[in-house]
């Protein structure tokens, strides 16, 4: 029920205080978490206390205010990537082993793909996917792979609304890239992010064929070995596939044919 001016709820006020935090950023001053919530200071002041009294919010000296631990408690406890982080940690580490670079697992939410899981060596290439932190479908070798092994009609969506805001990639130049990546098991980008790595990611299959995750790694171009790469990867997403259909709670995504 909406009950201010602007006629917001105070559920859409509350989301919006709790997703005022930036990547990365841990705490905020409670003057920059109003603005940054498009919220007056009253009334940011008034939710962060009644959050603050649930711990979903920490409020500290000097108007500090932080995510609290209630809210990542709550989070990990019942999340929908749980079940799909367990069965693939053990499949991740081995392929982490074997390459000692970086290794990293999305699932599709939206027209993006969301990393939750991600595992990395001193010594290794930039990656610029960080766990919960997204990534354009069309720039990352993991939105490709999960992108590509959707249904047609989510595929014919996404292509319909596609718009590239650096001007660089067509939806044609996509479609023969979801095409390439559908026909040959993996999909593969060189130097989009970062000009000195490649990404190869593959498909997480369900019974269905549908991709419900992906699994990736990030290399320097200059250690490049597709013939050994896709293989030990290809392995692993079978391996997540048959331990997510054993566990009989298995991750319950989003369905993008819902969108």
């Amino acid at each position: 029920m909406a009950n201010s001016a602007s006629g917001d709820s105070v559920v859409d006020r509350v989301v919006r205080v709790i997703a005022a935090f930036p990547e990365g950023v841990s705490v905020l001053q409670l003057s920059e978490l109003a603005d940054r919530a498009g919220l007056p200071l009253t009334t940011a002041h008034r939710l962060v206390r009644q959050l603050a009294h649930h711990g979903l919010l920490e409020a500290g000296a000097g108007g500090s205010v932080r995510l609290g631990l209630r809210l990542w408690e709550l989070v990990n406890r019942n999340s929908p990537t749980l079940a799909l982080r367990q069965a693939a940690m053990p499949f991740m580490e081995d392929i982490q082993h074997v390459l000692n670079q970086n290794v990293n697992l999305a699932v599709l939410d939206g027209w993006e793909a969301l990393f939750v899981e991600r595992l990395s060596r001193r010594g290794s290439v930039a990656n610029r996917a960080q766990i919960a932190g997204r990534m354009a479908v069309h720039v990352s070798s993991a939105g490709l792979a999960l992108m590509s092994h959707q249904p047609r009609s989510v595929q014919a969506e996404y292509l319909e609304q596609f718009a590239d805001p650096a001007g660089k990639v067509t939806p044609e130049d996509l479609r023969a890239l979801l095409g390439e990546a559908a026909r040959q098991g993996y999909a593969q980008l060189a130097g989009v992010i970062d000009p000195d790595t490649w990404g190869i990611a593959v498909p997480v299959l369900n019974g269905q064929k549908r991709a419900v995750a992906a699994l990736g790694v990030v290399v320097p171009l200059r250690e490049m070995r597709m013939q050994a790469l896709v293989p030990a990867l290809q392995t692993a997403a079978r391996g997540i596939g048959r331990r997510l259909a054993e566990s009989a709670t298995s991750p319950d995504f989003r369905s993008m044919e819902s969108l």
